[in-house]
């Protein structure tokens, strides 16, 4: 498998992946295909976009991340998405992907990478995860995207 920076031919897709992924609701799909499209648009400064591809003979795009600099700090990244193919899961492509783009920051110069999650029970694997790759959690807004959904924000320092 190639962890590699999206490419024009990636576009659809990588939207099918993201349509896939049972955990993002049609507003999520929505925005984080946006932002697919925008890390294509020529002069993008904004969004960098990782895929794990497998090749046409291994099943093609399994997975991808989606990361840039966060406005008005110095050093400081936001990682936006990351998912793969459910049926990838829980072979490496998370970690994989997360090492790639950590590899990418600090050649960057990157001091601190911040993730947003749910505290649903949905997304439990998901903070999971994040624990595993060492990513603490630095702060929690209750009722934040909605009734008993807390915002969680977590960190890793580089």
């Amino acid at each position: 498998m190639e962890i590699r920076t999206l490419e024009r031919k990636d576009r659809e897709p990588l939207a099918a992946l993201i349509r896939r992924i049972e955990t993002f609701s049609q507003e999520e799909q929505d925005c984080a295909i946006e932002l697919v499209d925008t890390a294509l648009t020529a002069g993008n400064r904004d969004y960098s976009i990782l895929v794990a591809d497998r090749g046409q003979d291994g099943g093609g795009l399994v997975g991808y991340c989606c990361y840039g600099p966060t406005p008005m700090t110095e050093h400081a990244f936001d990682l936006y998405w990351i998912a793969s193919a459910p049926e990838v899961r829980g072979q490496g492509i998370g970690a994989q992907l997360i090492s790639s783009m950590e590899g990418d920051l600090r050649r960057r110069r990157a001091r601190l990478i911040r993730v947003e999650t749910s505290a649903t029970e949905a997304y439990g694997p998901t903070r999971g995860f994040y624990a595993s790759m060492k990513y603490g959690e630095e702060a929690r807004i209750r009722d934040f995207y909605k009734q008993g959904d807390d915002l969680i924000i977590l960190t890793k320092r580089l």
